[in-house]
């Protein structure tokens, strides 16, 4: 017979939570009178000094002060305190671990994680609301952002490129909010995504050809889909000797060629002045002598812009936007013209859209958290007051296998596309094999 479990009175209970909120008052405190010290003591050293006294520091204050023997982690208060001094606080550990994909922060007790394509509850606690509101302005300070009562929205980034999203009260109930999307130090290759199934080798000759032909394509996806990831992996392929002018609301791609020109829009200031939008700077990158243009975002009036540079010699031009098909991507970009604020007819809209783009991408990330390009489509022109798309590869779910992760393949449909004859005259030969049903896939 299995042995009862022991069952606690009200009153036990009582006193392993005093015991607990005392353990963390004392370890509050040692962090702070050791934080105090540093502060007196070595303002004026790097900091790379410093770390190696903190140790000493700490056994000292706790030789002075009996109370703190016996019920603190002297190591775990140092770790805490580096990441204030060197880092972004108490989630320092998980910037710094590969695995985690996405940190979420919804108020200072509550921080999530992206493991594997699944989120996780953390047992990561910040002190209080004002702690993570000076982790927020450490994170926006210096690349010029501010955030406070009268802007409580802040889109930045960390020194690596990870984009950061804040919002705080009054908008966000529960406190301050961080949502902070990762990016690798060595960004990824084609190599990686066919490693990770969100393309296959098939399609990877296929999309890099596309790019060096120089025809314009567009990502479309749903949030956290991996559209800039694959943007980025695209941006790769354009040849070391094109001069590149990148757009985005915070800089985020990481290309490796030499000659980029990265360009990052400019919120306005206190007085509602000085803003610089993604729309003024499409504009502004076409006296730039561009030879290619790679838009990390468009989702307002810059659409009409892009399209307009598109048609008009920008050729091999990329960029992403949010949308559940490349059908509703095209329903998208009229909506996004419209917004410019000049009333254009809809089938003036859509013919500068067919002029325009070549080729749609569409990301998705599937209920397993993986995330895979599931149509490759061709904008093959008009037919009467509609835009003609053409599935040229289009990704078919089989199931789940043993783990519950999604299994299917990203089969070709069997249609050669009409811009073939532009990747032949460009001396790039795509094998006949590419558009046959035979690539498995998962």
């Amino acid at each position: 017979m299995a042995a009862f479990r022991e069952i606690r009175k009200p009153e036990q209970f009582s006193k392993v939570k005093t015991a607990e909120s005392v353990r963390l008052t004392k370890h509050q405190e040692l962090k702070n009178r050791l934080h105090k010290q540093v502060l007196n003591e070595l303002k004026d050293e790097p900091v790379e000094s410093i770390l190696p006294k903190l140790d000493a520091m700490a056994v000292e204050i706790m030789k002075e002060d009996e109370s703190f023997r016996g019920a603190i982690d002297r190591k775990k208060v140092i770790e805490e305190l580096v990441n204030e001094m060197t880092g972004f606080g108490p989630i320092n550990p998980l910037l710094l671990d590969p695995e985690v994909s996405e940190v979420m922060v919804n108020g200072p007790y509550q921080v999530y994680v992206e493991r594997g394509g699944r989120l996780e509850l953390t047992g990561v606690q910040f002190r209080d609301q004002e702690h993570v509101m000076n982790i927020i302005d450490k994170i926006v300070a210096p690349i010029g952002r501010r955030i406070d009562e009268s802007s409580p929205m802040v889109d930045a980034r960390l020194p690596d490129g990870s984009r950061v999203n804040a919002i705080i009260p009054p908008l966000a109930l529960k406190g301050p909010t961080v949502t902070i999307r990762k990016f690798s130090k060595d960004p990824y290759r084609i190599d990686d995504l066919i490693r990770f199934g969100t393309v296959t080798a098939e399609m990877a000759v296929f999309l890099e050809a596309c790019v060096k032909a120089r025809l314009n394509i567009f990502v479309s996806g749903g949030t956290g889909s991996g559209k800039t990831t694959t943007l980025n992996v695209l941006s790769s392929f354009i040849p070391e000797d094109e001069r590149i002018v990148t757009i985005e609301d915070a800089a985020e791609l990481q290309l490796s060629q030499e000659h980029v020109v990265s360009l990052e829009s400019r919120p306005p200031n206190i007085e509602g002045k000085g803003g610089i939008s993604i729309r003024d700077l499409v504009r502004n990158s076409l006296r730039m002598r561009p030879e290619r243009i790679v838009i990390g975002e468009v989702r307002g009036g810059e659409a009409l812009d892009m399209l307009q540079a598109m048609n008009t010699g920008h050729d091999g031009s990329l960029a992403t936007g949010h949308s559940n098909s490349p059908r509703d991507m095209i329903s998208r970009l009229e909506t996004m013209v419209l917004m410019a604020g000049i009333d254009l007819p809809v089938r003036a809209i859509r013919e500068q859209i067919a002029g325009a783009i070549d080729l749609i991408i569409q990301q998705t990330r599937l209920k397993d958290g993986s995330r895979k390009i599931t149509n490759i489509t061709e904008v093959q022109g008009m037919e009467g007051e509609v835009i003609v798309l053409q599935d040229i590869f289009a990704f078919e779910q089989t199931g789940l296998d043993e783990n519950g992760r999604v299994a299917g393949r990203l089969v070709p449909t069997g249609v050669r596309p009409k811009f073939y004859e532009r990747l032949e005259t460009s001396g790039l030969h795509i094998p006949a094999t590419v558009f046959i049903d035979g690539s498995d896939f998962g």
